[in-house]
């Protein structure tokens, strides 16, 4: 039974992830194209969901993840690019997560 608590868990979080990393790959793609108004607003959506969540969570470990994500996110789109993140390191980082929660519900 617990087990199932847990799985469950993990898998809202793999859906959480796949959200975010189709507004990602959205702004992308807007960003590729020169939109920088739609890239934007692109940007935003996928930065709410993680600020959301970690509101809501009190979990330490899933906590520094989803800030690394907004923070590495931010460099990436508005920033100086310190970390050196690529628009195909952020394809293949979010298409994982996409496949994963496909994966888990029976979709693939």
């Amino acid at each position: 039974m617990f087990g199932n608590l847990v799985k469950a868990v993990v898998d809202i979080e793999k859906e959480i992830m796949a959200i975010v990393g189709s507004e990602v790959i959205r702004a992308l793609s807007w960003q590729e194209k020169g939109n920088k108004e739609y890239c934007t607003l692109a940007f935003k959506r996928a930065i709410e969901l993680p600020d959301y969540t970690t509101e809501a969570l009190n979990e330490k470990h899933r906590l520094k993840e989803l800030k690394r994500l907004r923070e590495a996110l931010v460099d990436y789109f508005f920033a100086d690019n310190s970390y050196g993140s690529t628009p195909e390191a952020w394809k293949n980082y979010f298409l994982a997560f996409n496949y994963a929660a496909r994966f888990s519900v029976g979709r693939l």
